[in-house]
């Protein structure tokens, strides 16, 4: 029993902690609790809600990010639950009975809307949209952020690591569980590198999770070699373990005092070993120190004068996006593959993705939905009110041209002229009509009534579809990585209009 009668009052047993406790469900800022109970017990426990997650910028200021997490966030929802020592914990910080007992049974029957993952997208669309009653909509606001955020961050780094926004692909393997801030990023972020184009990871939990396409890689480290009275009884002892799979580190004592001459001396033992099989032979040869270009440039003439061009170079040491454009770029050293570690894991230039999940709407007893909305002393934060559905406008060669935020209710098709006013304060002519040559909705529902509606991809189909969606689907200029476009996103008149009065009447002003 958690409360036990003494002088006509309830006394609330002390909770007792346990570090090995875990429930995705209690993942929630606390006040999310606080609202609820209190929305509760003041009657509006059947009350509907429309939450929208969006976001306000993409990460580096680039011109697109990448919409990622979707998985893990209708996993979550179906199993979400709370378990006796959840109502144990909420009583004891002082969360009604009846709110707890509510809380007992309780399973998420909701409607979830939301972008494809992995689809490209743009601030200030809506990524998610949340329908469900008051307690499913606000307790979930935590977990969906950190998933969403999280897997976006991520993805959206990876795209351009692997240089799949300037459409030369390089072969990326993610090493940076290690750095990665706890277990579940670098598990949820090796995922995550994967969709946005890396071909493997470091993370065996990761494969273990999510599959053989989130392939583990990796041979051996300074120690292995450090261990042995020589490098090159070291490179000799993991050949005979691994003669099909022999990638070597040459930069424990001397790239090239060392390492190259006994890279070379044990790819001649490998032929002279296994003379018929040419697959038996050194793989790959890795540098992770020193001038990453200039050890590239000298070590590929050296092995190629030595017959051995078969063996291909890999470069791990802090590496991102720009350092490897710049070494392939300026001075000619296209390493084979890369490892990427601490600057991807953690998008360490821009580590925070910034959604938000906002109130837009309440369901009335009629069936009608009233607009809700922050309006704030910035005019930056003034969200888009209402229960919402994004579209995306193609042009004549199949490239998003805008995104439409409309009402729920307003639809489209090819060949219609759409009146919009562009959401940029600055741009010139603001209202235009457009030309839908070709148009789609973006948001997609996922759960209706807590129940699975769709097919959910696996995870080569979510590569491939990011993939293409940037060789073919989006604007160059909004690729590049220095200055680019701005996606245009623009508001159906309906909208605009709407937001315009809703912050007049609740702000004063204009917006």
């Amino acid at each position: 029993m958690s409360e036990i009668k003494k002088n006509s009052e309830i006394v609330v047993e002390p909770y007792l902690p346990d570090e090995d406790y875990d429930n995705p469900a209690m993942v929630t800022d606390f006040y999310e609790f606080t609202m609820a109970n209190a929305l509760f017990l003041n009657g509006f426990k059947d009350v509907k809600m429309v939450f929208d997650m969006f976001f306000r910028k993409n990460p580096d200021n680039m011109g697109y990010s990448i919409s990622c997490g979707q998985h893990k966030l209708v996993r979550f929802l179906q199993n979400y639950h709370f378990t006796d020592r959840d109502i144990r914990w909420l009583r004891y910080k002082g969360m009604s009975e009846e709110f707890c007992e509510y809380l007992r049974d309780y399973r998420w029957k909701g409607d979830l809307y939301m972008l494809k993952e992995g689809t490209v997208c743009y601030p200030q669309v809506p990524m998610v949209r949340v329908e469900c009653d008051m307690v499913g909509a606000i307790l979930i606001e935590t977990y969906l952020l950190q998933t969403m955020n999280f897997h976006s961050l991520i993805a959206t780094k990876a795209t351009r690591i692997t240089g799949l926004n300037v459409h030369r692909p390089r072969n990326v393997m993610e090493f940076g569980t290690r750095r990665a801030q706890g277990e579940s990023a670098g598990n949820d972020g090796a995922y995550a590198a994967v969709l946005g184009g890396c071909i493997g990871t470091a993370n065996c939990l990761a494969e273990m999770k999510f599959g053989p396409e989130v392939n583990a890689v990796g041979t051996i480290a300074h120690s292995f070699i450090e261990f042995f009275p020589d490098e090159y009884q070291a490179f000799k002892a993991y050949a005979d373990v691994y003669p099909d799979n022999v990638s070597l580190l040459l930069d424990t004592y001397s790239i090239f005092e060392s390492g190259l001459p006994n890279l070379i001396k044990i790819d001649d033992y490998l032929i002279e070993k296994y003379p018929d099989d040419p697959n038996r032979r050194v793989k790959s040869a890795r540098i992770d120190s020193g001038d990453l270009a200039r050890g590239y440039k000298r070590l590929r003439k050296e092995l190629d004068k030595a017959g051995k061009s078969y063996i291909k170079l890999v470069a791990s040491n802090s590496l991102d996006e720009k350092k490897m454009a710049n070494m392939e770029m300026y001075e000619e050293a296209a390493f084979d593959a890369y490892g990427v570690g601490e600057k991807l894991i953690t998008a360490a230039t821009d580590p925070v993705f910034g959604g938000v999940y906002k109130l837009v709407a309440v369901k009335e007893e009629d069936g009608t939905y009233t607009p809700k909305m922050k309006c704030s002393d910035s005019v930056s934060k003034v969200i888009i009110p209402g229960k919402l559905m994004a579209w995306r406008l193609f042009d004549e060669e199949g490239k998003g041209q805008c995104d439409i935020i409309a009402m729920d209710d307003e639809e489209f098709k090819d060949g219609d002229e759409i009146e919009v006013v562009n959401l940029d304060p600055d741009v010139y002519r603001a209202r235009r009509v457009l030309k839908a040559v070709h148009i789609e909705k973006l948001l997609i529902p996922h759960l209706i009534g807590g129940e699975l509606v769709l097919d959910l991809p696996d995870i080569k189909t979510k590569k491939e579809y990011i993939k293409e969606q940037l060789e073919t689907r989006v604007w160059e200029s909004e690729l590049r990585p220095e200055m680019p476009h701005q996606h245009y996103v623009d508001l159906t008149v309906k909208v605009s209009e709407m937001r315009s009065e809703m912050y007049r009447r609740l702000h004063g002003g204009e917006i």
